[in-house]
């Protein structure tokens, strides 16, 4: 941040270290779009933090059928989550099990993909590129630029050849983000997540997590970080990173030994797929900013609320927003950056056994209320 800048920033010591700004910044990115099945409207905003490091993706029509959200939250920098939120929904695209129609498979590799993609002079130059511009520009524009829509969806990159020059053996970002994709094809919902940021889903007002959020004090983190060689301090890996699972983070991936989704800390997604229903209403994309000050059921509460009233589905992520800012520091909740997606599914033509049938395959967990 340079000199001059009407903002103070001073270090936050509640509970969550960084460096927070004297006043936040209430200035949101807010966007709404819909096609021929569903609505959604999102909106984002830096808050109490120095610096934005969110991104997202929204694109209703990824292909002719298929629509796709992403949230990425970033930590230790934002490259990450911009570069995310830039290239992963055209990775899975690219990936022949999407044309295969396996869309679960072709968002997994897409998440592995991104580490792949950031290492070596390649994904050297990309980052260095993502970051010149980042720095130069605000917060809103950020958002603006890396919200990519459905015009450009089709423009695939080229096959990231491998590159020669200084950087070829630069083995990917210290810096990371977490990742939670939604990908809506016909009646099928698939879910992808790595992290703390979270999918939820509301049926007939009744919240019920489609995520789990990847904390190293889970059974299943905790062995793969220990046998990977880390090791857990304080809630946090190496006593560092408090997520175990994330894209980037490439310092907790280097031993050559293990395939990628063993690492101690690995990209490796939770796939979720739900066969969705007439009961189903609208489902929310968010990273811990939201979390951190709401369940899952109280946000589900508070979208039935004001859903009807506003006059879009971006004033409602406006109003949870707002609602989730800290008014100060103290505490370190309602401090974090804050982005969310609300998705609204349109009135689905389905015969009363379909509906039956869909109810009976859904594998997803309620949430808890307190």
């Amino acid at each position: 941040m340079e000199m001059g800048e009407e903002e103070e920033v001073r270090r936050g010591w509640g509970g969550n270290m960084g460096i927070y700004l004297s006043s936040p910044k209430t200035e949101k990115f807010s966007d709404d779009g819909e096609n021929g099945r569903l609505r959604f409207g999102l909106s984002s905003m830096q808050g109490w933090r120095a610096t934005m490091e969110d991104a997202h993706a929204a694109l209703p029509s990824l292909d002719d059928c298929t629509s796709f959200f992403g949230v990425y939250d970033g930590h230790g920098g934002k490259v990450v989550s911009k570069f995310c939120a830039k290239y992963l929904h055209t990775e899975v695209l690219k990936n022949g099990a999407y044309a295969a129609g396996d869309l679960g498979t072709s968002v997994q590799k897409a998440f592995f993909r991104m580490d792949e993609m950031m290492q070596g002079q390649r994904g050297w130059r990309e980052l260095a590129i993502l970051g010149d511009k980042i720095n130069k520009l605000s917060g809103m524009i950020e958002g603006f630029i890396w919200s990519p829509r459905a015009g450009n969806s089709h423009d695939l990159p080229d096959d990231w050849a491998f590159e020669e020059g200084p950087h070829s053996d630069f083995p990917g970002p210290t810096s990371g983000c977490t990742a939670c994709v939604a990908i809506i094809r016909n009646n099928q919902l698939i879910v992808a997540n790595a992290g703390d940021s979270r999918c939820v889903i509301s049926r007939k007002g009744q919240a019920y997590d489609l995520s789990r959020d990847h904390k190293p004090e889970l059974e299943v983190e905790r062995e793969r970080i220990l046998r990977a060689g880390g090791f857990i301090h304080a809630g946090r890996v190496n006593g560092s990173l408090n997520l175990a699972r994330a894209i980037g983070d490439m310092e907790f991936k280097q031993n050559k030994f293990l395939p990628a989704e063993k690492q101690i800390v690995t990209a490796n997604p939770d796939i979720n797929i739900v066969e969705l229903c007439d009961d189903d209403e609208f489902i929310v994309l968010a990273c811990d900013g939201i979390w951190d000050c709401m369940t899952s059921q109280q946000l589900v509460d508070f979208i039935h609320e004001h859903i009807n009233a506003e006059t879009s589905l971006s004033t409602v992520c406006e109003r949870v927003l707002d609602r989730c800012l800290a008014p100060s520091t103290a505490t370190g909740e309602g401090c974090d950056n804050m982005t969310m997606i609300l998705v609204q599914f349109k009135k689905h033509n389905s015969n009363s056994s379909e509906t039956e049938h869909a109810s009976a395959t859904v594998s997803i967990s309620e949430a808890e209320t307190n």
